[in-house]
């Protein structure tokens, strides 16, 4: 389930910086998308972070899953950061990754 959860937050951050100007035309190579795409990837990144909460939540328990939740998404925000910072125009072959990953996690578990 960690894996899982990993994946969720690192997308989920992954789309709140692609709601941002500077990330958004680093990455996708255009300049401002519109505010119906920016509003839409700043819901979906919400609602990945939450799925990730949830994920360790059913985990650990409350107690210790909203610890191990902070850290999980510390270790997700700095690949990402580094990502950014390195090889933008990678971050949608990682999502894709992820993706893939996440549903060979669901449908295998």
């Amino acid at each position: 389930m960690m894996p899982t959860a990993m994946g969720l937050a690192f997308a989920g951050f992954a789309a709140l910086s692609l709601a941002m100007d500077r990330h958004g035309e680093q990455v996708l190579g255009r300049r401002g998308l519109p505010a119906w795409q920016r509003r839409g990837l700043r819901v979906a990144g919400s609602a990945l972070l939450g799925g990730s909460l949830t994920a360790v939540v059913g985990q650990h328990g409350w107690g210790m899953g909203l610890i191990v939740w902070t850290g999980l998404l510390t270790a997700a925000a700095m690949a990402l950061a580094m990502l950014l910072c390195y090889r933008p125009r990678a971050v949608p072959m990682a999502l894709a990754g992820i993706g893939i990953g996440l549903v060979v996690t669901w449908v295998g578990g």
